[in-house]
């Protein structure tokens, strides 16, 4: 099966719940009229409210399901065709369970006649909330506490927001989860200018190939731009394919729209060839014990005199 996706890089207004939604209407129009035949719309990390808000988030917070009525309205209200259909992949503020969280949510958008029913199918908590530098998520939002995949219609697909992705174990238990197609949405601001490239966007351009090939999954990657309090957002939103090859790319500083078909059947070919999700499969119980060792008995140094006993004096 083959899969239009789009991937929209927008500088959302700061705090402005109302204009960035209608923003997002303007895509759903763009793409009604420039292609008709997209099947997934993937928006960045925080596109409904912009990033830095620390106290604010509560004024821009939504519920999942406020979240899917707001964006099933916007559809219906300015796209043509009334058995339109379009999946969305996008990251929001959510109130959920008393408490705030960084959150993406993936649903399905449907017209009135359309024989697709209209569903909010999974939403997304960060689970890892940055705490260095520029960050500090932990003070203002509530962290997720698992990483899911999702069916979709168009197979199993799972969804990371930025520093998810920085840690390879959350690839990999989407990818083992199931996932083909793994979402990322980022809002990742410039830092390390004093090499050829923009530090955190080589980075990016390192990570996203590597998932994508150690996993053998397509990966689409939304990045948000436009600059709040003086940092600088780097879209370079992308599409890798799951021998680690980026077939497009967004541009750096610019508002942009890219587009891609992702083939399904090249999931299993890349398997094929590279079985690596095959052996960590074959190994995931031994995995297993050895991380709930570590879980146990977190590693704080070598304590004098021990040493490494492999597996003849370990204790599991």
């Amino acid at each position: 099966m083959k899969v239009h996706v789009a991937a929209a890089q927008i500088k959302p207004r700061k705090g402005d719940y109302p204009f960035n939604l209608n923003r997002i209407g303007d895509l759903f129009e763009q793409l009604e009229d420039e292609r008709p035949d997209t099947d997934v719309l993937v928006l960045p990390e925080t596109c409904l409210s912009g990033y830095f808000l620390e106290g604010g988030v509560r004024d821009v917070a939504r519920s999942r399901e406020q979240l899917f009525q707001d964006l099933l309205a916007l559809y219906r209200s300015r796209v043509k065709r009334t058995d339109a259909v379009l999946d969305v992949c996008l990251g929001f503020y959510e109130l959920g369970d008393g408490k705030y969280y960084n959150s993406a949510a993936y649903v399905t958008l449907s017209g009135i006649d359309s024989s697709v029913p209209a569903a909010l199918v999974h939403v997304h908590r960060k689970f890892f909330l940055p705490t260095y530098g520029v960050f500090d998520e932990k003070r203002f939002v509530s962290r997720g506490r698992s990483v899911a995949a999702m069916d979709t219609r168009f197979g199993r697909a799972a969804m990371l927001i930025c520093e998810d992705a920085w840690h390879s174990v959350s690839a990999t238990i989407a990818a083992l989860k199931g996932a083909q197609i793994l979402y990322i949405v980022s809002a990742s601001p410039g830092r390390d200018f004093s090499g050829q490239h923009i530090g955190n966007v080589a980075r990016w351009n390192v990570l996203l190939p590597c998932i994508a090939d150690e996993h053998n999954v397509w990966v689409v990657y939304s990045g948000l731009v436009g600059f709040e309090g003086g940092k600088g957002f780097t879209g370079a939103s992308q599409v890798v394919d799951p021998w680690g090859n980026c077939i497009v790319k967004g541009s750096s500083l610019e508002e942009c729209l890219i587009t891609a078909t992702l083939d399904r059947e090249d999931v299993a070919a890349a398997r094929a060839a590279s079985p690596l999700l095959a052996d960590l499969e074959a190994a995931l119980g031994d995995v297993t014990m050895e991380l709930d060792q570590i879980a146990r008995h977190p590693y704080t140094g070598m304590v004098a005199g021990s040493q490494d006993t492999g597996n003849t004096g370990g204790v599991r």
